[in-house]
C-alpha cells in the first residue's frame, strides 16, 4: 500500500504529532508499505527539500516545503500546493493521511489529482480549545468552512481518544466516519536512546526529581507546577522544552525562591531526554485545558516505567491515558493544593511510585506501543480502499 502523510512539521522538530508521525512512518515502512510525507520546514527557508529516511527495505521519503514566515502558529508556505500536486502525481498514493490541525491540508480540496483518492483525517486537536485570543477566533471563523469541507470530503476521521471525540464540536456531525485510534510510541526508539552514564549524572538522590516536558506555553500549566514545587521540600524540578514563556517562568522561579531547585534544559536530543526520563522520580503534565489533547509525554514516561501526575481536564485524553491511582495520579486543572498533594504523595511513598510506574509500563505495552496503533491505522486504510484495491 502506498500511503502519503500530510503533516505540519517533522523531526527533528519536537512535538507530539511529529513524534508520532516519525514512529508511524517507520512502522509502516517496516511492514512493507511505501510511505512518503509532505510537511513544512520548521525553519524559515525558501526551497523544497527531499529527504530519505530509514534504511534497507524500510525507507520512506519526506518532502519539506519552504516556510517563508509563521503567523498564528501556522507556517506560510507558498510552494505547498505545487509540492502536493507533484507528489501525488509522482508517488501515486493509494491513501492520503492528513494530520490536523494544519490549514495546508485544505489544498486537497482544490486538486483534481486528489479528488478520487481515499482520505483519512487524523484529528489530533480542535483549532479552538480554550483561551485563544480574539484574532485567533476571528481567523478560525474564516477557516471553519474549509474545515467543514475537509470533514465532508474525508472517508475516515481518526480521533486519538474517546473522550476527545465525545467533546469535539467539530466532529459531532460525522459519527459514522469517526474511529478512535490511540497514539503510540516506538519503545525501542524511546528507551534504547538512553545512556547509562548520562542517566547516572542526572540523578540527585537527595531530591525527589520531577520532570516536565513540553512547549513553554500557557496551556501547559508550568506556572502552577512551579508554585507547587515552591510548597514542597526536597523536590527538584527539571523542565525540558522551549517556548515563548521561558523568561516569564525563569522569573517566576526566582520570585518564588526556588531557582536553585529548578533547571530549564531547553530542547534535548533523544539520548539526553531518555537519560532524564530514566533519572526522574515522576513525570508531571499539569496542563490546564484541552489544548492538551492527548499528552504524548505521558506515554514516554510510561515506557520508562515512571509514575505520572497529570491534570484531569474534561475532554482531554490525559485522564483516559492515565488511570488514576493505577498508573498515575490525576489532579483537577488549576487546583494548586491538589497538585501539591499528588506530588507529595509520590515523594513520601516510594513503593506507591514504583507500583504506579510498573503498572504504567504494562499499560503502555498493551495499549500505547506503536504496533497496536499502526494495526488500527492499517484497518482503517483497508476499510476505505476500493474493494478491488486491497492489499
Amino acid at each position: 500500500m502506498r500511503v502519503l502523510h500530510i503533516g505540519k512539521y517533522f523531526a527533528p522538530f519536537r512535538g507530539g504529532v511529529e513524534t508520532y508521525l516519525l514512529d508511524v512512518l517507520r512502522a509502516l515502512a517496516s511492514r512493507g508499505h511505501d510511505c512518503a510525507a509532505l510537511v513544512h520546514d520548521h525553519e524559515l527557508s525558501p526551497r523544497l527539500q527531499r529527504e530519505t529516511h530509514g534504511e534497507g527495505d524500510a525507507e520512506w521519503t519526506v518532502w519539506r516545503t519552504g516556510t517563508w514566515l509563521k503567523a498564528w502558529f501556522t507556517p506560510i508556505s507558498p510552494g505547498f500546493r505545487g509540492a502536493l500536486r507533484r507528489l501525488i502525481r509522482e508517488f501515486r498514493p493509494d491513501v492520503i493521511h492528513a494530520h490536523l490541525p494544519n490549514p495546508s491540508a485544505c489544498w486537497l480540496l482544490g486538486l483534481a489529482e486528489a479528488r478520487d483518492l481515499p482520505l483519512v483525517l487524523h484529528w489530533h486537536s480542535d483549532v479552538i480549545t480554550g483561551q485563544q485570543g480574539l484574532v485567533m477566533r476571528a481567523l478560525y471563523r474564516l477557516y471553519r468552512p474549509l474545515e467543514e469541507r475537509l470533514l465532508a470530503r474525508a472517508d475516515a476521521i481518526i480521533a486519538t481518544s474517546s473522550s476527545y471525540l465525545e467533546t469535539s464540536d467539530s466532529l459531532q456531525g460525522w459519527p459514522d466516519k469517526c474511529h478512535v485510534v490511540p497514539l503510540g510510541l516506538d519503545e525501542t526508539r524511546v528507551r534504547v536512546a538512553g545512556d547509562g552514564g548520562a542517566t547516572a549524572e542526572c540523578r540527585h538522590p537527595e531530591h525527589f526529581q520531577v520532570l516536565a516536558i513540553g512547549r513553554l506555553t500557557y496551556y501547559k500549566g508550568f506556572g502552577f507546577l512551579l508554585r507547587a514545587v515552591a510548597e514542597l521540600e526536597a523536590v527538584e524540578l527539571h523542565i525540558v522544552g522551549q517556548g515563548a514563556l521561558r523568561r516569564e517562568l525563569v522569573q517566576l522561579a526566582k520570585a518564588l525562591g526556588i531557582a536553585h531547585r529548578v533547571r530549564f534544559h531547553g530542547g534535548l536530543d533523544d539520548a539526553a531526554l531518555a537519560a532524564r526520563l530514566e533519572a526522574c522520580d515522576c513525570v508531571c503534565l499539569p496542563s490546564i485545558e484541552r489544548t492538551e489533547a492527548f499528552g504524548l509525554v505521558l506515554l514516554e514516561a510510561m515506557a520508562h516505567g515512571k509514575p505520572t501526575v497529570s491534570s484531569k481536564v474534561h475532554g482531554s485524553g490525559m485522564s483516559w491515558v492515565v488511570q488514576d491511582g493505577v498508573t498515575g495520579l490525576l489532579a483537577p486543572p488549576r487546583d494548586l493544593p491538589a497538585l501539591v498533594a499528588a506530588l507529595d504523595r509520590l515523594r513520601q511513598d516510594p513503593a506507591l511510585a514504583e507500583r504506579l510506574g510498573q503498572a504504567g509500563q504494562e499499560r503502555f505495552r498493551r495499549h500505547f506501543a506503536i504496533g497496536p496503533s499502526v494495526d488500527a491505522l492499517e484497518a482503517v486504510y483497508t476499510r476505505i480502499l476500493p474493494s478491488d484495491d486491497g492489499q
